[in-house]
């Protein structure tokens, strides 16, 4: 393999034929990729439709079953999801695994159904169940009660925040990986400098994390509790994003890089679940911010920013086994590729 920027020399007419060749397998590749961004992002995104929106209820609850199954004949945008009490359905609610709770009211003197949201969850998809829920209960002539239990900052009242954090902290990853590329080659020569720039990139990530953390605290009063909590998660992200594409960039060199833009940016973004809610999104692209880093790393911010981190536990321990996955495959290729290219380079 040769190290980034290496051409041999050629003469007279393979020399254009060269040129040629690699320049228009370049420009063909930047063609797909950008091909494709627009395509995610415009197919993902152009028409965002609720389908089967989670919505926590209480079992038995009789006066609530018969307004949500009403619901559900009219449209799929929501989805009756059942607990045992009232507290496994708040519980729910904290963790992030419905949007709402709808229960009977339980204040004194009062009658009807309560409805409690998460707006921090996602505003676009608060809005669509109080509308949807509050629709419903006016027709059946059922007083109404809505609180939104988990507001979004007023600084960020579109909600929109954590997903451009993570789109500088994922762009900050590949970018210092890609780098350190160009700089010093796609496959360390041996273990010793594989070492060295594992090590280095903990190092830019924190450094990363917290400057995304002092730009959404202190800069823009967006989340001012949540500091420590913002720099750790931010460094989480950066580092598993560089890890990712140091590995794949050290199996396939420079076409690695165009892989990992594949996977993190062209489908990761419009599938993080940060514009638009994973429920609103093509089927395609519902599931994926559960398991690509993007989506991850959106799930990670809502919850250290919103949430006092109760349903970090899953995006912590996947962006983990990302890095994880990252670090021992730069190792494998440097194993088995290092010397390799040692050897080619004359050294």
């Amino acid at each position: 393999m040769r190290s980034v920027g290496h051409v041999p020399p050629t003469r007279g007419d393979d020399r254009w034929r060269a040129w040629l060749a690699r320049t228009g397998s370049a420009l063909l590749g930047a063609l797909a990729l950008s091909a494709a961004l627009i395509a995610a992002f415009v197919g993902a995104l152009h028409q965002p439709t609720p389908r089967d929106v989670p919505v926590g209820i209480v079992r038995g609850d009789a006066a609530v079953e018969t307004l949500m199954a009403a619901i559900q004949r009219q449209t799929n945008s929501l989805e009756a999801v059942r607990y045992a009490d009232r507290d496994a359905a708040a519980n729910a609610l904290d963790r992030r695994d419905v949007y709402a709770v709808l229960a009977a009211n339980d204040l004194p003197e009062s009658v009807g159904l309560a409805l409690t949201t998460a707006g921090a969850s996602s505003p676009a998809t608060r809005d669509v169940v109080e509308a949807t829920i509050g629709d419903a209960a006016s027709s059946a002539e059922v007083p109404l009660a809505v609180t939104d239990a988990v507001p979004v900052s007023p600084e960020d009242p579109r909600g929109v925040t954590p997903f451009y954090l993570v789109l500088g902290l994922i762009l900050g990853g590949v970018l210092a990986a890609s780098a350190l590329g160009v700089a010093l080659g796609t496959v360390p020569r041996d273990l010793d400098r594989a070492a060295l720039r594992i090590g280095a990139l903990p190092v830019f990530s924190l450094l990363l994390g917290l400057a995304g953390a002092l730009l959404v605290g202190p800069a823009f009063d967006i989340w001012t509790d949540s500091f420590l909590g913002l720099t750790i998660a931010g460094a989480l992200i950066a580092f598993a994003a560089a890890m990712v594409t140091k590995a794949v960039q050290g199996w396939l060199g420079l076409l690695g890089t165009g892989l990992v833009i594949l996977l993190l940016i062209v489908l990761g973004l419009p599938g993080s679940g940060g514009l638009v809610p994973p429920e609103f999104l093509p089927t395609f692209f519902r599931g994926m911010h559960r398991w690509n880093p993007p989506g991850l790393g959106v799930d990670l911010v809502k919850s250290v920013g919103y949430f006092d981190r109760k349903a970090a536990g899953w995006p912590v321990t996947a962006l983990t086994l990302w890095a994880l996955a990252g670090v021992l495959l730069l190792l494998g290729a440097t194993a088995a590729l290092g010397r390799r290219t040692a050897t080619h380079r004359g050294g």
